[in-house]
Formats: structure tokens, C-alpha cells, sequence
């Protein structure tokens, strides 16, 4: 029985998120409400309120979820390149580039941050980065240990600092095609990874 209920919760939270996502997406985050989203997830505004409390707990999942998706595509580009640090990052980096740029979530998030209707999730990638940070240095650090391990504990710990921050900085605000971006961003990471000089190919 516990395994069913649990089952039940999971499904009735991946809905609601995908009704609140589908929501931020088309009207963005300042527009949505709890009563629309229990409304689009066929379920009550009670029943919402007891799953996740409140509407900032719901941003927090979606901004939770989103990362999971993407870190499952980096992990997929990180792995073909494995043992070649900066053809990984370029990977990886670009992977995510061209990922955020379509997302639909991201791209609502972005559009009302920059004509200052709401910045409430951009908070998430900007001011309340532990959430998105911390996971992925975690999984990028986890990987890096594997991968690079020639490269010494705190060049490893500074060059994955490197890589999410750069990343993050250009989702919020790209200045180049994610290609270039990319290559930029993983040149610095492989010079973080080895300040004495890149090995030999």
C-alpha cells in the first residue's frame, strides 16, 4: 500500500508540474496562480496546496526537474568524450547552450526577467543558486574525479566551479552562438584544470 501511495504522489506531482510548466511557459511566472494550476492539473486547489504548500515550492521543483532533465543529456555528452577534459567541456557546455535556448520554460523565465515583470525563478540561477549549483557541481565534480584523474583535488574542485558558473552566465546572458561560447568556456576550464600547462594530446 505505501508503495502504491507513493506511486499515486509521484504521478499527481509530475502533473501538476507539467501544468504549471506549460503555464510559466505560455503567460510566465508572475501570471500564474495555484488556482490555474489545480485547475489545468484536474485536481483541487486544497489538494495542490497540501503536495507542495506553496507557489514558490512549485517554482523550486520545476527549476529541480528542468536540472535533472539537462544533467542527463550532459552526463550522455560528457561520456563520448570521456579522458579529453576540454573536448568534454565543449561538449557538455554546448549541449546545454542549445538545450536552454529552446527551452520553453527558460526562455518565459529570461523574457520577463529582462523586461522587469518578474524575476522570480531567475532568482534561481542568480541569487538562489544553491538548488542549481550544488547539484551540478556535485555530479560534474563526481564525474571529473573518473575522468581527469590527473588533474589534482583543487584544480578538479576550481575548474568544475569554472565550467557552472561560466555555463550559467551565459544562459542568463548569452553573448555569442553556443558554439563559441562553448569553446570559450572550455578553454578556461582546461586551463583551471591545468595551471601548469595543458598535457600533451
Amino acid at each position: 500500500m505505501t508503495r502504491f501511495r507513493e506511486s499515486v504522489r509521484s504521478l499527481l506531482r509530475e502533473q501538476v508540474l507539467d501544468a504549471a510548466y506549460d503555464l510559466v511557459a505560455a503567460d510566465g511566472w508572475g501570471m500564474l496562480r495555484m488556482t490555474a494550476i489545480a485547475r489545468a492539473a484536474g485536481i483541487s486547489r486544497q489538494t495542490l496546496y497540501n503536495e507542495f504548500g506553496s507557489k514558490e515550492a512549485i517554482g523550486g521543483a520545476l527549476v529541480q526537474r528542468e536540472l535533472e532533465r539537462f544533467l542527463l543529456g550532459i552526463q550522455r555528452e560528457l561520456e563520448a568524450h570521456r579522458g579529453r577534459l576540454e573536448a568534454a567541456a565543449r561538449a557538455g557546455v554546448e549541449y546545454t547552450l542549445r538545450q536552454a535556448a529552446g527551452n520553453p520554460l527558460i526562455k518565459s523565465v529570461l523574457l520577463a526577467a529582462r523586461d522587469g515583470s518578474d524575476g522570480d525563478l531567475l532568482a534561481y540561477l542568480t541569487t538562489r543558486t544553491e538548488p542549481v549549483f550544488g547539484t551540478a557541481m556535485t555530479l560534474l565534480d563526481a564525474y571529473a574525479v573518473e575522468a581527469w584523474p590527473d588533474v589534482d583535488e583543487e584544480s578538479r574542485g576550481l575548474a568544475v566551479e569554472t565550467i557552472v558558473r561560466l555555463t550559467v552566465s551565459h544562459i542568463v546572458q548569452p553573448v555569442a552562438a553556443p558554439q563559441d561560447s562553448a569553446r570559450r568556456i572550455a578553454r578556461v576550464t582546461a586551463r583551471v584544470a591545468y595551471p601548469g600547462g595543458l598535457p600533451p594530446a
